[in-house]
């Protein structure tokens, strides 16, 4: 299930697919609701939740970075600013659950966005074990999925 990552015009897209047996409206609570949320990325916070609104990034040093909202469709669609890139969450319900899709829309590539891309891809497994109600080790996992994230951007890059 790694993400799917492909070179646009401009910039570059990592889209990531889950199969989810959890209804639509349980999953997106784990994306709004600042309680839920800090169960599986700790530093996010949503201060107001509409388009236009403002997710915070606790960048642990007593400050905070705003990162605007760009849509916001309930039950459906949260997409914010991530500095320079952006971040779409998509539920879509399926007969025995939903789809969650994450897509990020990255504007240049770095060696530290393998980095975020197996982040992304814990986060994305912690959610679905926090609704299976099991656990993972992220380190373990990250540790695993980097050393991915690493080829796959060698591929994107040799193309």
């Amino acid at each position: 299930m790694i993400a799917r990552i492909e070179k646009m015009e401009k910039n570059y897209l990592a889209t990531y697919e889950r199969h989810l047996k959890h209804p639509v409206e349980e999953v997106w609570s784990y994306l709004t609701n600042n309680e839920k949320l800090s169960k599986w990325f700790s530093e996010l916070r949503v201060d107001e939740l509409r388009e236009g609104g403002v997710i915070k990034f606790d960048m642990g040093d007593g400050t905070f970075d705003e990162l605007s909202i760009l849509e916001l469709k309930e039950n459906s669609v949260l997409e914010f600013y991530w500095w320079k890139d952006t971040v779409r969450f998509e539920l879509a319900k399926e007969s025995n659950g939903c789809l969650l899709r994450l897509v990020e829309k990255i504007h240049t590539l770095t060696d530290h966005t393998p980095r975020d891309l197996a982040g992304w891809h814990v986060c994305l497994d912690v959610i679905e074990a926090l609704l299976d109600g099991t656990s993972i080790i992220r380190e373990e996992e990250w540790k695993i999925w980097y050393e991915k994230y690493v080829k796959e951007i060698e591929k994107v890059t040799s193309q």
